[in-house]
């Protein structure tokens, strides 16, 4: 089993809530974890800046392409960021808790 984090950013705390809520329910991630963020980024020929929320979610590479979709279906951004981040070393028992919690 290989833990990853997948990541993402909306634009407001309800939708943030509502999607770490979904995937936790569905058992896509064991964990959801959301904050606010102050983001700069360049985006149709212009510098934007913006308050956004970043979702982290705890699962398993295994259940990457389900939690990529999940997040795409509920997304509100046109182009959203959705990307995974590798567990390099985990504490084993952590790891068995996000592999059963995320079922």
């Amino acid at each position: 089993m290989t833990a990853i984090a997948v990541v993402t950013t909306v634009g407001d705390k309800k939708e943030a809530r509502r999607m770490a809520h979904a995937l936790v329910e569905a058992g896509l991630a064991a964990c959801a974890q959301v904050e606010k963020i102050d983001s700069v980024y360049a985006w149709k020929g212009a510098i934007e800046h913006g308050k956004e929320y970043r979702v982290l979610f705890k699962t398993t590479e295994a259940r990457y392409e389900a939690v990529e979709s999940a997040i795409r279906d509920m997304h509100s951004y046109e182009l959203p960021a959705i990307y995974a981040v590798a567990v390099e070393r985990i504490f084993a028992p952590y790891a068995a808790w996000i592999e059963s919690g995320a079922s």
